[in-house]
């Protein structure tokens, strides 16, 4: 029950050994931080790639640095964002320099927009620069490889991407997955709906909460599974000729 009312809790700020350069204030580049979400938008329509938005507090909250430190100045990091994403950085300093005041009133906007609720938060819309695909956050044990497969997820279980696996489905497939995707949907609203009337904090309500959080995660993983499965590409049929060079 405690881990409820500390998601947004922040670790103890220290040190941040590992900063990437600072974000850029005018233009945009693949792959690169910048606080222009204008010139960010822009490349992501003309790339056709999506945005990940980073609401931060960069020079006090922990839990942004742990992110920062374990996973946005790797390489590994580095090559996926180069490749794929065009990067917005929101940040909400305690030192005010570190953001230019033609920045300051549009982050404020944007976090009402977004209703974001602590920090990090990280949304990732489309390449039209409005669509939400899905938001995520930071995790103790971040790596690379955990939050680029955070994001992948996010894009896979997007509207978008469901309606185009759902073209190449049959009729009982469609049906299989609006199945899955509704079983997650009810685990979550069940415990949404729970932690919403506030419970006592027992061992017993412990209890409920974390058997809650596993039949989330049993249902999200068998909706990926079946998304994961429609986006593979199909066996060539026994006997069939490989397909020209």
């Amino acid at each position: 029950m405690k881990k409820i009312l500390l998601l947004i809790a922040g670790l103890a700020a220290g040190p941040n050994l590992n900063a990437a350069a600072a974000p850029a204030t005018n233009g945009a580049a693949p792959g690169e931080w910048t606080m222009d979400f204008d010139a960010a938008r822009a490349l992501a329509a003309e790339q056709g790639r999506p945005i990940l938005l980073n609401f931060t507090g960069s020079d006090w909250c922990g839990w942004c640095r742990l992110m920062e430190r374990q996973v946005f100045s790797q390489d590994a990091w580095r090559q996926y964002a180069q490749k794929n994403l065009v990067l917005v950085w929101i940040d909400f300093p305690k030192d005010k320099s570190l953001v230019p005041d033609a920045f300051v009133e549009r982050n404020a906007e944007l976090m009402r927009q977004f209703d974001v609720g602590g920090f990090p938060t990280y949304f990732l819309l489309d390449s039209d620069g409005a669509t939400r695909l899905g938001q995520t956050g930071a995790e103790r044990d971040a790596t690379p490889q955990s939050f680029i497969a955070a994001l992948e997820n996010i894009r896979l279980t997007s509207d978008k991407s469901i309606a185009a696996l759902k073209a190449g489905m049959t009729e009982e497939q469609k049906a299989e997955l609006d199945a899955a995707r509704d079983a997650r949907d009810l685990a979550t609203r069940k415990l949404q709906d729970w932690v919403a009337a506030k419970p006592e904090q027992t061992d017993e309500n412990d209890a409920v909460y974390a058997s809650m959080r596993d039949e989330i995660e049993r249902a999200e993983a068998a909706f990926l599974q079946l998304l994961k499965a429609a986006a593979q590409p199909a066996a060539p049929a026994p006997g069939a000729a490989p397909a020209a060079p």
